[in-house]
């Protein structure tokens, strides 16, 4: 079911890990954020489309945010118009996609299709503004969480889709495979987001609840604060919520991994 939270903007919530799909509608087309996840929510999801009235109904692009499997998802009945990416985060997913994907290893459910996972188009690198016939989208790409990852600023409607960031369940969930400064970096990316929603009303995040302008600035802070080491996180421990205690093993692990990355290393005898 399509739920309407802001003029022209619409989402529809997977009942995997709080999954958000975003619609945006445009006078000649629908612009598709982050489809998933199973297969009947897909079908449903082009259903719905469909019996929306006027020219906004028909899908004319998508894009993903970031190169993870939940978030490259495709279903044949959305049509076959451009699907874009940032250029890093296009050419992640084919690197990572090259040699097929081990459904068992990600978590990935048998219902979420695979057919047409990947297939994105990356943006010249110093694209800014989503190229299509519909409301001004700005995209503000960073180094947070993983490579290429953006978030758009939907600028009539006030709304920041915010990729995996910005959640009132998930911690931020550091990129450990590639960059120097994990931290440094999404603490950067948490200023840019900061920086380019000032007027914005509504945070959409990739997984998790659709918040207003006190909760978009309230995650911010809140975000911050898990990154500057204070351990008191209502998303992770006792005050979780139902069904999001995984959350805290990924907070284990992180800081494993963290602590790992700077420990003396000894003298090679």
């Amino acid at each position: 079911m399509l739920t309407t939270v802001a003029p022209g903007v619409l989402v529809h919530e997977s009942t995997f890990c709080q999954s958000n799909t975003v619609v945006v509608q445009g006078e000649s087309g629908a612009l598709l954020i982050d489809p998933g996840i199973l297969e009947d929510e897909l079908a449903c999801l082009a259903r719905d489309l469909r019996e929306l009235s006027g020219a906004g109904s028909t899908v004319v692009a998508g894009f993903s945010t970031h190169p993870h499997w939940d978030h490259l998802l495709w279903h044949a009945g959305l049509g076959d118009g451009p699907r874009y990416a940032t250029v890093l985060g296009a050419a992640t997913a084919r690197e990572r996609l090259a040699g097929g994907i081990d459904a068992k290893r990600f978590g990935i459910p048998d219902e979420a299709p695979l057919e047409l996972l990947g297939g994105t188009v990356g943006l010249p690198a110093d694209t800014t503004r989503l190229p299509w016939a519909g409301p001004g989208v700005r995209i503000v790409e960073h180094r947070a969480h993983a490579p290429g990852h953006a978030a758009l600023l939907i600028e009539e409607g006030g709304v920041v889709v915010a990729g995996d960031m910005l959640s009132d369940v998930l911690i931020p969930m550091l990129d450990l495979n590639g960059p120097d400064d994990p931290i440094g970096d999404y603490l950067a990316a948490l200023d840019l987001l900061e920086s380019a929603a000032t007027a914005a009303d509504v945070v959409i995040p990739g997984h998790g609840s659709v918040g207003d302008a006190d909760a978009l600035r309230s995650r911010i802070a809140l975000d911050r604060e898990y990154l500057r080491a204070v351990p008191d996180d209502p998303r992770i421990g006792p005050s979780a919520k139902p069904g999001w205690e995984w959350v805290a093993e990924v907070h284990a692990g992180q800081v494993r991994r963290l602590r790992a990355r700077t420990a003396p290393r000894r003298p090679t005898p």
